[in-house]
């Protein structure tokens, strides 16, 4: 591959930017790729900055290269632009609905749930809270279709009933069971909102299928049984990506609730957990999206008969097509 210091300009042949830089076939080279689009410090470029990197990008897709471009410097310019960017739309996203303030947005809204799981009013602020980041998050990276707004809404109303009813259903439930149980409870109603927030926003492709294209990018049909097993793997690694945050703080809090130092500083339950959410979510963020490739392979034989016979009946049918589960 590509010196990375090396002009753009003096290369044959010229980055494919259309694409990520790491195989995406790889475990290694999703994560590799996620860990730049969940990278918080994309945060932190001003107006001025994404401006000039967006114009890098697309000055490079009309053929215009700056004769100082480096290749490190293109596929920085294009991470940046697509963490800040739809890539539909092409509009600047919300900031807090970006994949790149997942780390920091999510590090607060996990301590906190995890310091107040007792009252029950408290319960009802973190988890609503959570639903509405989730609902921010899920509007700014929409996938541009209208009455996708409707559906939101719909998805937001229903998550929050539903971890709103976990949450609190689990807490009566466990009054009496030790503290380690009391604080899994918000783990439980995490899932249980992933659970109905991902289908219900994408009911639409439960109803009409979610498309198939080849490896060219053409699509070929819409599959159902495709379209659940996309939005199931996207509930498994939403859930995954929770998982560490959830278990491994109420553990290592069980333990630290012990110690000498903690009694005498109990006020420190928050920030402790806060700071622990962070370490682990710039880990555990990157590694939940790259659970499952992005462009799931589906072998044609494996879909519905129907689906099977028109793509046979093509001009060089594909044995394998492809779908985006989405994220």
């Amino acid at each position: 591959s590509f010196q990375m210091s090396e002009l753009v300009k003096s290369l044959v042949l010229r980055p494919d930017i259309s694409k990520p830089r790491w195989d995406q076939a790889t475990f290694d080279g999703r994560a590799r790729h996620f860990l730049t689009t969940t990278n918080p410090l994309n945060l932190l470029k001003g107006d001025n900055q994404l401006a000039h990197f967006k114009a890098i990008v697309d000055n490079y897709k009309l053929g215009i290269v700056d004769d100082k471009l480096t290749v490190n410097e293109l596929w920085k310019a294009k991470h940046v632009t697509e963490s800040a960017f739809h890539p539909s739309t092409g509009e600047k996203m919300l900031i807090i609905g970006r994949m790149s303030a997942q780390v920091p947005m999510n590090m607060a809204i996990t301590g906190g749930m995890l310091t107040f799981y007792k009252s029950p009013a408290a319960v009802i602020f973190w988890q609503w809270l959570n639903q509405s980041f989730n609902a921010v998050v899920n509007y700014t990276n929409r996938s541009g279709e209208a009455g996708s707004t409707t559906q939101l809404l719909t998805s937001y109303c229903a998550a929050t009933g539903g971890a709103l009813t976990a949450a609190l259903g689990l807490n009566a439930l466990v009054k009496s069971a030790p503290p380690l149980v009391g604080r899994l409870v918000p783990f439980c109603a995490v899932c249980v909102a992933n659970s109905i927030n991902i289908p219900l926003m994408r009911r639409q492709e439960l109803t009409d299928g979610i498309a198939l294209v080849d490896a060219d990018g053409n699509e070929v049909g819409k599959s159902k049984e495709v379209a659940r097993s996309a939005i199931m793997q996207v509930v498994v690694s939403r859930i995954g990506m929770a998982a560490p945050t959830f278990v491994c703080i109420p553990l290592a809090m069980n333990s630290i609730v012990k110690t000498e130092w903690y009694k005498k500083r109990p006020h420190m339950a928050g920030p402790i957990q806060v700071l622990l959410a962070g370490l682990i979510l710039l880990v555990s963020t990157p590694i939940g999206c790259a659970i499952y490739p992005q462009m799931t392979p589906v072998a044609v034989s494996s879909l519905e008969p129907h689906l099977i016979e028109s793509i046979r009946s093509r001009p060089n049918p594909p044995s394998v097509v492809y779908c985006n589960k989405g994220l």
